[in-house]
């Protein structure tokens, strides 16, 4: 499709991008098309299932766990913005996004991985607790405050993005502005614009800063106390026990955090299109898929709870439904 072009003020108007996704032969696209088809069905597969764990298992109303329903609710979400766009670019020639489409994908994807970055924070805090101060941890981590803590996350992650937005989509792009890229993102759509946007990337730059270093030093220095206690329990068993119960959390931190970083955390002049579309593939795709899956093998309150929920889809809501400290 021709993108189309408008004359407004002696400038042109873009109402159109055109997204290059993957340059492969048909065949390899249909290949590519099948494996994104099959990883994004089982991302949503996996999570919709801890959702429905956690809210029918009783033993699951408690704050880890309602954290981990957020996270899967969040991921769910999060690759459904970018898949189903990238899955239809494969089957069409025509691989062109509205102007309005893209600003709108552009927006709900940067609230998602911003939102993503402080509830991971969230949880590391969540775990400080329960380690460090277990006796107070029923006092202090009450539904309110996960609540609050947890509608905290979205609004920041709607803020973020609603600043960055506003840099962003007032800029100009000219000619026919092809994105290398499969969905439209901050670093792609900043080197097509045909006016001066350093101002939009000393913006993004900073609050790309912001949301990743305040969340991470969260992470870091939660983990630091958390070992520092663990290593002060005397007995192995005791002290595998304390550590089993972060180790997923960890895992997955460690994920989103380096494939994302090195993304987001660095200017424009550092931005390689084909690295990015590699770790791009990591962050929108793998790690959602696996999340779930890091979190089923290594802890046996979700395996459990996700087996009744395979075998017993015929039976009711076990709970009243509000997690418990």
């Amino acid at each position: 499709m021709t993108t189309i072009i408008l004359e407004v003020d002696n400038r042109t108007v873009t109402t159109h991008f055109i997204l290059l996704g993957f340059p492969t032969r048909p065949a390899f696209q249909l290949l590519l098309f099948s494996i994104f088809l099959v990883t994004y069905l089982l991302t949503l597969l996996e999570n919709l299932l801890i959702i429905l764990a956690i809210h029918s298992d009783g033993q699951l109303h408690k704050p880890m766990y309602f954290f981990l329903s957020q996270l899967s609710f969040l991921e769910m979400w999060y690759v459904t913005v970018i898949s189903p766009k990238m899955l239809a670019d494969f089957l069409s020639h025509d691989k062109s996004i509205s102007f309005n489409g893209c600003m709108t994908q552009l927006y709900f994807f940067v609230t998602f991985v911003c939102t993503e970055y402080i509830l991971l924070a969230v949880m590391a805090l969540d775990r400080y607790v329960a380690i460090c101060n277990p006796l107070r941890y029923p006092v202090i981590m009450t539904n309110q405050l996960c609540s609050t803590l947890a509608g905290g996350c979205w609004f920041c992650g709607l803020m973020t993005a609603m600043i960055k937005m506003v840099f962003i989509a007032q800029l100009h792009y000219c000619g026919t502005p092809q994105i290398n890229h499969y969905f439209c993102d901050i670093s792609p759509l900043l080197n097509v614009s045909c006016e001066d946007s350093s101002q939009a990337e000393l913006v993004d730059f900073f609050l790309a800063l912001m949301v990743i270093a305040i969340p991470l030093c969260v992470v870091v220095t939660s983990y630091a106390a958390i070992l520092a206690t663990i290593l002060r329990i005397p007995s192995a068993q005791g002290r595998q026990k304390a550590f089993s119960t972060c180790a997923s959390h960890l895992t997955v931190v460690i994920l989103f955090y380096s494939t994302t970083l090195f993304t987001y955390a660095r200017p424009k002049l550092m931005y390689a299109y084909n690295s990015n579309k590699v770790v791009s593939v990591l962050y929108t795709v793998i790690v959602p898929l696996l999340n779930p899956i890091i979190y089923c093998l290594r802890n046996c309150d979700v395996k459990a709870a996700l087996r009744k929920t395979i075998h017993c889809r015929g039976s009711g809501p076990q709970g009243n439904g509000v997690f418990r400290s």
